[in-house]
């Protein structure tokens, strides 16, 4: 670059031209070729800032050592403006004199054999003090065969910031196992890293030049590609934001990737283009999806727990299990019992064929798996090759991950069954056995059709779980519905039929138990015929409910029938039921005891502790009776009252234990209005006046058992 003042370098003749330079790149990314050729508007563009940032400075020799030419960058430098420097000599201006020996050898060597020198070389800046620069000199011949010494400089300190960065930047996009690819401002891969490279099984050479959807062609890819866009559009870097699951040609397995995405800017601030990260989440994405489907799991268990078994009866349980599983767990749910678990006469068989009784199907969309079901309330029977059969005789669930057309006919009841199956796609099954208490009671049937996933393990203990408390449910449902029944049985043969012929009065009356429960009570009515065609009308409730209830009612009913032949009043008949009541350990019951004189066109009527009774005229109002309650029987003590009053043709008379009007929501005094209300039609039938009653006034969730019974008269006619 410099020479010592005065002294002129034999030249000689110039030196063969050198080897084209090679571009270096950074390990593990591509270059297009050079033979590919360049769009003008990629050479034509605004120039790279990265020459600005070195600030490179360009100073001509002459042969003598003179400067010839002089850079604007050469100036900030050096600090010597061109006026300043042209026509000086080079080494007196920017060079301490301790250096000029080394600075004539370098300069003589570039002059005679054309060979470049550079290096880092102390100079000195115009203001006195010393600066390191990078140098670079080389000779030059023009037209005439003249030879000058280019040297080109830059401020070391930069340079070598600029190289560590670019080794630092080299090393981490090579070595690191984050895939990175630079696009340009039209989505065209630059640059692609080995990690990126193995993640998606393509050569990097193969990205270089084509579209990012060119390379990433699933729909799914839509999404990245859309905020590349956008952050090409407004320079907000999008971190860890968007996660894509899916195969590559490099790995035929799922992976999740997440992809930041930043935008890439010279330093003019010029978009260059998009720099995309894209980082293997997917043992994260496993243990959050894992971490996703275990709450899930416990939130269904919650839900089971919470849904089922909500009533005693069986086939509401089983109803509820299979709307528990659908759709969260399954496409296609289906509850089968055993017809020996029902029906106690029956006695279960260990091999051959298997009878159930279906009881519930429930999917999530309408499909034609549901007819290949069995329909609740029908009794079949499946051959012992049967899934079905083999779950309940060894009591182990059953799991088909991947079902084929074999799996199918052993799933199905019949050949029928098994090609609707098909047709609706069911591709993964299993059964669980329905156990409570050492008894196997059935199965829950359970397939996948439209949910693409096949049933795992997690899936089958779920299931597992579920179905056992439903199997106690249905155990305790079925036990409970045995004690109903018998119950029933005793309360329906204690309860009276009605007389075929009653003077001056026509009868209607209703049981029923309690809503909730389906538990049997002991609300009691009975009509009885007594002496000079005079009725008894009898309304009672025994608190408490069950058997004992019901056998405490059958013996109060025998004991008012037995009073009643002796023609005593109300209240007598009420007191001597007292007595009986007391005596009855601690069951006290409430009665409402009258009794219709045709002859007289009267009603006298007693209550202990009851409901007031509703009279119902022609052309007026229903009105609650008036009447001295009286206490219950059983408190003892306390002397009932008895009650005349007039009936005229037409008028009824409305008895009704509290179970048709008390509720745990509602004032007793709003109820008892409903109740008038719903009386105000005196010209309905008493039958349809019984069922609108118990249709309009009591709720599913009732839970006391209901006794009603209306009389209305009529004129007195002699046969």
């Amino acid at each position: 670059m410099t020479t010592v003042e005065g002294h002129r370098a034999d030249t000689g003749r110039p030196a063969g031209r050198q080897p084209e330079p090679r571009t270096s790149r950074p390990e593990g990314t591509a270059q297009r070729p050079r033979s590919e050729p360049q769009q003008p508007e990629a050479w034509s563009g605004q120039p790279s800032g990265l020459m600005d940032l070195l600030g490179v400075a360009a100073v001509l020799l002459d042969a003598d050592g003179r400067i010839a030419l002089w850079s604007p960058q050469a100036e900030d430098l050096y600090g010597y403006t061109a006026e300043e420097a042209l026509g000086q000599y080079a080494a007196p201006l920017l060079i301490r004199e301790e250096n000029w020996n080394l600075v004539i050898r370098k300069f003589a060597s570039v002059m005679e054999t054309g060979q470049s020198w550079g290096g880092a070389f102390p100079v000195r800046h115009k203001d006195g003090s010393t600066r390191l620069v990078e140098l670079r000199n080389m000779r030059l011949l023009n037209d005439r065969g003249d030879f000058y010494v280019l040297g080109l400089a830059t401020d070391s300190p930069t340079l070598r910031e600029v190289e560590r960065d670019v080794a630092l930047s080299t090393r981490l996009i090579s070595q690191s196992p984050i895939g990175l690819a630079i696009l340009d401002t039209d989505l065209r891969y630059v640059a692609v890293n080995p990690a990126l490279e193995r993640m998606h099984g393509i050569p990097a050479e193969e990205h270089l030049g084509r579209h990012y959807r060119e390379i990433m062609t699933s729909s799914k890819f839509e999404v990245p590609e859309a905020a590349m866009h956008q952050v090409l559009k407004t320079g907000t870097p999008m971190v860890d934001q968007s996660t894509i699951v899916g195969r590559t040609p490099a790995d035929p397995y799922k992976h999740a990737w997440s992809i930041s995405l930043y935008r890439l800017e010279d330093p003019h601030g010029r978009v260059i283009g998009v720099a995309d990260l894209v980082l293997d989440v997917t043992d994260r994405y496993q243990a959050a999806t894992e971490a996703a489907e275990a709450r899930q799991r416990l939130a269904l268990m919650a839900d089971g727990a919470a849904r089922i078994g909500t009533t005693l009866e069986v086939g509401q349980t089983a109803r509820e299990l299979a709307e528990v599983t659908i759709p969260e767990l399954a496409d296609v749910g289906t509850v089968d019992v055993l017809d020996s678990a029902l029906d106690e006469h029956r006695a279960p068989t260990r091999d051959g064929p298997a009878l159930f009784r279906a009881l519930a199907v429930k999917a999530a969309y309408p499909t034609e798996a549901v007819y290949a079901a069995d329909p609740p309330g029908r009794i079949v029977t499946y051959a012992a090759d049967r899934l079905a059969t083999r779950c309940v005789r060894t009591g182990r669930p059953i799991l088909i991950s991947h079902v084929t057309d074999d799996d199918l006919a052993h799933i199905a009841r019949d050949a029928h069954a098994a090609r609707m199956l098909a047709r609706a796609g069911v591709h993964s099954y299993m059964l669980v056995p329905l156990t409570a208490r050492g008894e196997i009671l059935g199965f829950l049937g359970l397939s996948r059709a439209r949910r693409r996933q096949p049933f795992g393990e997690d899936d089958l203990a779920l299931a597992g779980e579920l179905a056992s408390r439903a199997a106690v449910c249905i155990d305790n449902a079925r036990s409970h519905e045995s004690v109903r029944n018998a119950a029933e049985t005793l309360q329906r043969s204690l309860l009276p039929d009605h007389p075929p012929h009653l003077p001056g009065l026509r009868i209607a009356s209703r049981y029923r138990p309690a809503q909730a429960t389906y538990e049997i009570g002991g609300d009691w009515y009975d009509v009885l015929p007594l002496d000079g065609q005079k009725t008894a009308l009898v309304v009672g409730d025994v608190m408490g409910s069950g058997i004992d209830a019901a056998a405490t009612m059958g013996r109060l009913r025998t004991a008012t029938s037995a009073f009643a032949d002796l023609d005593l009043e109300p209240a007598e008949i009420l007191q001597h039921l007292d007595k009986i009541t007391s005596g009855l350990e601690h069951y006290i019951a409430t009665c409402v005891y009258a009794v219709y004189d045709p002859h007289r066109a009267e009603c006298r009527i007693a209550t202990a502790g009851h409901m007031p009774p509703v009279l119902v005229r022609s052309g007026a109002r229903p009105v609650l009776l008036d009447l001295p309650t009286g206490t219950p029987l059983g408190v003892g003590g306390v002397p009932f009252e008895t009650t005349t009053i007039p009936l005229a043709p037409g008028d009824q008379l409305v008895l009704y234990t509290d179970g048709l009007v008390e509720t745990r929501r509602d004032a007793i005094d709003e109820r008892l209005e409903a109740l008038r209300h719903l009386l105000d039609a005196p010209d309905r039938s008493l039958e349809e006046t019984c069922d609108r009653l118990l249709r309009e006034l009591r709720r599913p969730d009732d839970p006391d058992d209901v006794a009603l019974l209306i009389a209305r008269t009529q004129p007195l006619t002699t046969d």
